[in-house]
């Protein structure tokens, strides 16, 4: 199929200083199916005031226009300093020291800071290095299939999705097999907005403390016994002065946490996507040749990152034609931008053979993910290897019984209850 031509977004009228209501994002309803929500905040404009549960207003991006715009704006920067006192009073962030020792990751910097740590990444990220290691990748996966019940019932996340992507980056980056084993999946939920009174916090507070703790014996094992590897050569990079220690813990914290989670999620959507959609699932089975366009049709169908990370603008400026305040977070939906009409025709059909498919669930411009060839393979090849050796599966509760995660920026599923005939 081909795609429509993008329609311009329309010419913005003169800024304005007056803010309606915020649009809640919050709620069972919102987390279940955002998307009608988003239909109707595109009909109406490409920028939105919304309200998160934490109490934070921000400004909401959507459209594939305008989000694929931002994404690339000089204007809209990722450094937290840039948030104003509003934002800063009820972002729910780290508290100190934390936030200063694992908050200095890619994800929170501007060029050049930016540019000069995302080059000790880029090359254990590349497809040819992903390429090579797939055969290692499929062992892992094929593993864990052979740990599961004979026959149903499983839980995906918990036999499945929770593990896989962990010991594929484990593999990717070093981590060696005895630190691997004891690191808390629970950890990665520091992510997780939870506001200085909530009575999660100190629940949270620990597994912050559990992860820099880990984090820190990550580094010293290193130290010990480097090798050829993404984390030896950031120890070096760190005892030569090219790094500074926060900036060091910070990329192993965005490693741990955002090389396995979203995947997690990922592979949690993607499977609902196919069990909603059993003709498109019975037809990925049958011909395993469509995986890497039908992953490129998951990822823009319903993407584990369902917002962009906060941006700021330094100074009051327009955004299609709404004044924003400086240092009041900008969020760019990638969700919405995806299911937009004026971008994919048909958009909320699910077609496994979409081309092409400008999606932007990796992001675009100088963030876009270092890790999308490692995701795009690690969904390939569990996607695979469910579908081909567990026939007959299908999901074994009700679609609206589906538990989905309280994540600001992410979709996924704690739990997927699954059936299936017999485990090949």
């Amino acid at each position: 199929m081909t795609v429509q031509e993008p329609v311009p977004v329309q010419e913005p009228a003169p800024a304005t200083d007056v803010v309606a209501d915020p649009i809640p994002l919050m709620g069972c309803p919102y987390k279940s199916n955002p998307y009608p929500l988003y239909e109707q905040m595109r009909a109406a404009g490409p920028i939105h005031p919304v309200l998160f549960p934490s109490g934070v207003q921000a400004w909401l991006i959507t459209g594939h226009e305008a989000a694929h715009a931002a994404l690339n704006d000089d204007r809209l920067g990722k450094n937290h300093d840039l948030g104003n006192d509003r934002w800063r009073a009820r972002a729910s962030i780290m508290p100190e020291p934390q936030h200063s020792q694992l908050q200095a990751h890619l994800l929170h910097q501007d060029p050049p800071k930016h540019t000069r740590m995302r080059r000790f990444v880029t090359d254990a990220f590349t497809p040819r290095r992903i390429e090579a290691l797939r055969p290692r990748f499929q062992e892992l996966a094929d593993a864990l299939v052979d740990a599961l019940p004979e026959t149903g019932p499983a839980d995906l996340v918990a036999g499945f999705a929770a593990h896989f992507p962990f010991q594929v980056l484990a593999e990717v980056i070093g981590l060696p097999l005895e630190l691997a084993t004891r690191f808390d999946r629970d950890w990665g939920k520091v992510v997780q907005p939870v506001g200085p009174t909530d009575p999660g916090r100190p629940l949270y507070e620990a597994r912050l403390h559990g992860l820099q703790s880990y984090i820190a014996e990550v580094v010293a094992h290193k130290r010990e016994h480097g090798d050829d590897d993404l984390l030896s050569r950031l120890v070096v990079a760190r005892d030569r002065r090219e790094l500074a220690q926060e900036e060091l813990d910070s990329m192993i914290f965005q490693l741990l946490v955002a090389g396995q989670e979203p995947v997690t999620n990922q592979i949690t959507t993607a499977l609902i996507a196919l069990f909603r959609n059993p003709a498109q699932l019975t037809r990925l089975r049958e011909d395993p040749s469509l995986l890497p366009r039908a992953v490129e049709e998951l990822l823009r169908y319903d993407s584990a990152f369902e917002l962009a990370t906060w941006r700021f603008l330094a100074e009051d400026d327009d955004l299609y034609g709404t004044r924003v305040p400086a240092g009041d977070s900008v969020i760019v939906s990638l969700c919405a931008a995806n299911r937009d009409p004026r971008r994919f025709p048909d958009p909320d059909i699910l077609d496994l053979e979409r081309t092409p498919n400008p999606h932007l669930a990796f992001g675009h411009g100088i963030h876009f993910c270092p890790g999308a060839a490692l995701a795009r393979t690690e969904l390939q090849i569990a996607l695979g290897t469910l579908l081909t050796r567990l026939p007959g599966l299908h999901l074994t509760i009700p679609d609206e019984d589906i538990e989905w995660i309280p994540a600001v920026l992410g979709r996924g599923t704690n739990r997927l209850p699954v059936g299936y005939d017999r485990r090949g």
